[in-house]
């Protein structure tokens, strides 16, 4: 199956970055200082804006989303391999990174709205190429079916699935019900969102239990200045509001929205990119404990399947040590 070059350069980049990080003992350093500042904020409604970060020329356009609350650093590494060939946009979604805070809940049909109203109003025409990672790979799916003439191909990486959840309760060896598994797996990490919030509405104080809890340890791929601003960001009520609801609305209202307009793709190429199977672990584990861990993935990885199969030209690929 022949894949279009520009989609086979963002598959070789983003697999290769993977594979190189997992086994290098020194990580490539993200020196560039423009994402330790806002690149681009575009209003896409009166007084609120998002930020854009657009590198290369060409057509069509790699647009990219990322995962739960992920600012444009995350493709520090990819974006400029890709910009070497075309354009390329990465962006931070409301809440986030630069972005205003957003004004409404965090779901996919609301990111989806978001980022077409950026692309419009940043000059950003069709067509695009959609690169999603973990929740962004649902967001652009949705985006792929509110608006199938604009795109022309996807790469997702290990992107999260509307039928993931209850694919887990389902191999939950305790055997909860959908309302056990929401208070054990879903419910513990929302409540200590919500103290975020409250802590960002009060002000953290370094050095606190809240605020390590509620900042997030920082890529070593960081320059130190990015780093900086990142933990900057991160302590903003916006910030811990738009993580709070982008993780109440991903396996609830999103699902939901993304499962309502699944259809196939028809022969838009499709890539699907899979994390490696999980290792051995270097502490003792119970056979059974091993057996539960290596079901999760084969599932996982089965719903990166039928996403692949979603199109003519799916592909699924498995990227080596990562």
């Amino acid at each position: 199956m022949r894949m279009p070059p520009f989609l086979k350069l963002l598959v070789l980049a983003v697999g290769m970055l993977s594979s190189a990080h997992a086994a290098e003992s020194e990580p490539v350093v993200i020196d560039d200082p423009i994402y330790a500042h806002p690149q681009r904020l575009v209003e896409v409604e009166s007084g609120r804006r998002l930020n854009i970060h657009c590198t290369g020329n060409g057509s069509p356009a790699v647009i990219i989303d990322a995962g739960l609350t992920e600012p444009t650093s995350s493709w520090g590494l990819v974006q400029p391999m890709v910009a070497a060939k075309t354009m390329v946009c990465s962006y931070d979604r409301a809440g986030v990174g630069f972005s205003d805070a957003g004004q409404r809940a965090g779901s996919s049909a609301n990111i989806v709205d978001d980022l077409h109203r950026l692309l419009a109003a940043a000059a950003i025409k069709p067509p695009y190429v959609l690169v999603g990672h973990s929740y962004g790979g649902m967001n652009v799916r949705l985006f792929a079916h509110v608006y199938p003439s604009e795109v022309v191909g996807m790469v997702l990486v290990d992107p999260s699935h509307e039928d993931q959840r209850e694919g887990y309760r389902k191999l939950d060896p305790e055997k909860r019900t959908s309302e056990q598994w929401d208070a054990y797996a879903v419910e513990p990490s929302l409540k200590l969102r919500r103290e975020c919030v409250s802590a960002a509405d009060s002000g953290f104080t370094p050095g606190t239990d809240i605020h390590k809890k509620c900042s997030f340890p920082q890529y070593p791929q960081l320059s130190a200045e990015i780093q900086a601003a990142t933990a900057r960001f991160q302590l903003r009520r916006g910030f811990q509001q738009a993580q709070l609801s982008e993780e109440e609305n991903i396996f609830r209202a999103s699902s939901e929205q993304v499962r309502a307009a699944r259809r196939r793709f028809g022969d838009m190429p499709l890539v699907v990119l899979t994390a490696s199977p999980p290792l051995p672990p270097k502490d003792p584990i119970t056979p059974e404990k091993w057996a539960h861990r290596q079901a999760r993935y084969q599932m996982w990885a089965g719903l990166h399947a039928s996403l692949a199969a979603s199109s003519l030209r799916g592909v699924q690929r498995v990227v080596p040590e990562t």
